[in-house]
């Protein structure tokens, strides 16, 4: 009798495992890869304050992995996801995205979203925003509040998103101070604290008096703050690691698209594209300025602002001259998203090379 009872126990904890592996099995599962550490306070912070949002928003549970380099580790940490039972992932680096072309053929039935790059495939979608706006806006901040009319731009890589970035911002700059230059240093990093103050340092010793970055964490801002200089961040409000220094940022807000992406895939309704919206999506914005930013500069942002988002000002319309004094978009020209999106030239009032 004993032995039965034993049995049928050992019966009953088997089947009650087997009916917890079948519920948790049921969780909707997405993974995020990320190409910095969560606490770094900007790029990597911004995508994952989307991934919290996403999680309250929609109860499901999420994966996420910090600081996975831009190599075939990537398809590795793809593979550890979906062995996790993800059916969705987000992968937000630009060089990761051959690696999810490659895993989107391998996985047909999973999601992959691809964050800043160009490439599609029937399972894998591409996205971005605007950013080029709200860069246009804190242009106009620097232009307005620079002394010396050299204004120092930290850049991440030489690749078409950084640089329309740098143009984007020299263009608001321009509009409000034709006689400022914005010479821009390159670190070829993503995620260096130390090489990226290290490079807003030699931008200021040159006498630049404000610094603006694309770089994922504050040491540009530290910098500026450091020599008495002014400073435009990036991807997040960053005024709690330079008070003394930041004006205002362009800024990332992720929630809305994850959220509504997450719904289609679990509602069977997703479908392969590419997604470049701007501040009428609030997915990119300017950061509210601070009381270091010149007197006037909200109401000049704010007015240039609503002409963005009811058509009447494109950052990028002519006419618009190169480096060397050359018109690259003709007067009344808007320059097509196709040629924004592969840009590998600087506007005329940027001092730098393209390496």
């Amino acid at each position: 009798m004993k032995k039965l009872l034993v049995l049928l126990m050992c019966i009953s904890l088997a089947l009650s495992a087997f009916v917890g592996c079948e519920s948790s099995s049921d969780e909707f599962v997405v993974g995020f890869i990320y190409v910095g550490p969560i606490g770094d306070g900007g790029w990597t912070y911004a995508h994952d304050q989307g991934r919290l949002a996403l999680e309250e928003e929609l109860g499901v549970k999420t994966l996420y992995k910090e600081s996975v380099p831009e190599t075939q580790e990537v398809e590795n940490e793809i593979r550890t996801m979906i062995d996790q039972g993800a059916k969705v992932i987000f992968a937000t680096s630009f060089g990761y995205m051959d690696y999810v072309e490659k895993m989107s053929a391998e996985f047909p039935e999973v999601a992959f979203f691809h964050c800043s790059g160009y490439k599609q495939t029937d399972n894998m979608a591409n996205y971005f925003g605007r950013m080029y706006e709200a860069r246009y806006l804190s242009g106009i901040v620097a232009g307005q509040k620079t002394e010396s009319n050299k204004i120092g731009y930290v850049a991440a890589y030489p690749i078409p998103e950084v640089i329309r970035g740098i143009n984007a911002f020299a263009l608001g700059v321009q509009s409000v101070n034709p006689e400022a230059t914005v010479e821009v240093v390159w670190t070829s990093t993503w995620y260096d604290p130390a090489k990226e103050k290290e490079a807003a340092v030699a931008l200021l010793d040159k006498g630049i008096d404000i610094i603006a970055q694309h770089q994922d964490t504050a040491g540009p801002q530290q910098a500026a703050e450091e020599a008495g200089a002014f400073s435009i961040g990036y991807n997040t409000d960053m005024k709690e690691t330079a008070p003394n220094a930041y004006m205002t940022a362009p800024i990332w807000h992720w929630a809305p698209y994850y959220i509504e992406q997450v719904k289609a895939v679990q509602a069977g309704t997703f479908e392969s594209h590419s997604y470049w919206a701007g501040m009428e999506a609030d997915i990119v914005q300017l950061a509210e300025l601070t009381d270091l930013a010149p007197a006037d500069a909200k109401a000049a942002t704010d007015a240039v602002k609503a002409q963005i988002l009811d058509g009447s000002l494109f950052v990028f319309e002519g006419p618009i001259k190169d480096q060397n004094g050359e018109i690259k978009i003709a007067d009344g020209e808007k320059m097509a998203d196709g040629d924004m999106l592969s840009m590998m030239w600087f506007v005329e009032n940027v001092i730098g090379n393209i390496e």
